[in-house]
């Protein structure tokens, strides 16, 4: 089998390599467009005033895009021996054997595996990378491409918007009700890589699905960077449920940006686990523009020595009759955990409610965590709520659990596990099984 080959040739962020990557992509000139003038926001544009003294990026030293694998892997056995090793750690072909309904994979910048059931064709389901959505369904992937997260958005949403290369496409048709999750996985294993995947998920009307995405990285010695981007639209009567386990080894930036719309009567709710990087900004975001749609973001980060996890989330209201909620648990070993969350209520509505709440789990006397809610509420018949709370571990708990014979770190394990499960819970077990075993290994240096 073929493996990728990097492009040495333009990896400087320059006009010639968005041509490039475009010209690569035998790409329609619309989106060359969109690309070129994507370039010229991110040029323009500074990066937040809370994120600019933390991030230290040096785009010349990057590489931007790896070359596709010739051959595409129809199954198994066909995947590169790298590939499956990844697989095999985390346990995804023992799961894609007992339900997945699909699982497709991006190594580097693009899908190199995708194995889907003759069921979701069958329901006009569309799954794919969005290279091939592009070729494929390019009306489709033009009306909804960059609608909520414009290149305008921030400066690394515009430099996704300018180097793009995979991720994944999923439509559901109406009423159709997938009921086993969609999964993909992502990988990174090149030094200085950085990747700029772009999922798009439509929910027509009266649908419903759920989407578990996974993503890691080796550890190398020189920096490397994510900058992802996901929009959601979620139609009248429909429902999404978006999962992401996110284990990134500690020399990343993972700096994604996300959003759904949710309209009348939907339902959307973004599940966010972030347990790896070096420095992770990541606020998932809902707009809720129809009657009756509702909303939940479950947040979980694990910080250790050296990480910050600044996440949270977005419940942006735009009609009446709307509910949300930002529910957020972090642990910090060490590190630094962050909650921003922002919940906006706009003028003349009616029958709002909104809740927004933070725990955070100290294990040590290094650690921090922070919380910066912000409530903006223009309208009188409301219901908006927050709390917080900080502690660390429970001294009762920790002498109760050692008296019964357990040691210190499976004491402290065991505690860990408690606070989370109200988000592992809604986790499929797989994923479940993984993140517990993830938080555990991160709890070991106590």
């Amino acid at each position: 089998m073929n493996k990728p080959v990097l492009n040495t040739k333009y990896q400087k962020i320059s006009e010639k390599l968005v041509k490039l990557i475009s010209s690569q992509k035998k790409e329609k000139k619309w989106m060359l467009n969109q690309r070129l003038g994507a370039y010229e926001i991110f040029k323009s544009l500074k990066i937040p005033a809370f994120m600019e003294k933390k991030i230290t990026i040096d785009y010349e030293k990057l590489c931007y895009f790896a070359n596709p694998l010739k051959y595409q892997a129809k199954n198994w056995d066909d995947l590169p021996k790298d590939v499956k090793h990844i697989y095999e750690q985390l346990g995804i072909p023992e799961a894609e054997k007992k339900y997945l309904s699909g699982v497709a994979t991006q190594h580097e910048s693009q899908v190199v595996y995708q194995s889907l059931k003759k069921m979701l064709d069958k329901k006009g389901v569309i799954f794919t990378s969005m290279d091939e959505a592009l070729k494929g369904y390019p009306e489709l992937v033009k009306k909804y491409f960059g609608k909520l997260v414009p290149a305008t958005n921030n400066k690394f949403a515009a430099l996704n918007s300018a180097l793009w290369s995979g991720g994944v496409f999923i439509y559901i048709p109406k009423n159709v009700k997938v009921e086993l999750p969609l999964q993909a996985y992502f990988s990174m294993a090149q030094m200085n890589m950085a990747q700029f995947e772009r999922t798009l998920i439509i929910a027509d009307e009266g649908s419903s699905v759920s989407y578990v995405e996974g993503c890691s990285a080796p550890l190398y010695s020189s920096a490397s960077l994510h900058a992802g981007v996901v929009e959601i639209f979620i139609k009248k009567n429909a429902r999404v449920r978006y999962t992401t386990i996110q284990n990134w080894s500690k020399n990343v930036y993972n700096l994604t940006t996300k959003r759904m719309q949710i309209e009348e009567n939907g339902f959307g709710e973004w599940i966010d686990g972030n347990l790896g990087s070096y420095m992770t900004f990541k606020y998932p975001s809902m707009y809720l523009i129809g009657c009756q749609a509702k909303g939940e973001i479950l947040s979980l980060s694990c910080a250790t020595s050296k990480q910050v996890q600044d996440t949270g989330g977005k419940a942006i209201h735009l009609a009446s009759h709307t509910s949300s909620q930002i529910s957020s648990k972090s642990i910090s070993n060490g590190g630094i955990t962050n909650f921003r969350g922002i919940i906006k209520i706009g003028k003349n509505l009616t029958n709002v409610k909104s809740h927004m709440s933070c725990d955070s789990l100290l294990l040590n006397d290094k650690s921090v965590s922070n919380s910066y809610p912000n409530l903006e509420v223009e309208s009188k018949d409301v219901e908006v709520t927050h709390e917080a709370t900080i502690g660390k571990i429970n001294q009762e708990q920790l002498f109760y659990l050692q008296s019964r014979g357990l040691n210190y770190e499976t004491a402290v394990s065991m505690i860990v596990n408690g606070f989370i499960d109200p988000i592992v819970k809604t986790i499929p077990l797989e994923y479940a099984v993984e993140l517990n075993r993830l938080i555990d290994i991160d709890i070991k240096g106590l």
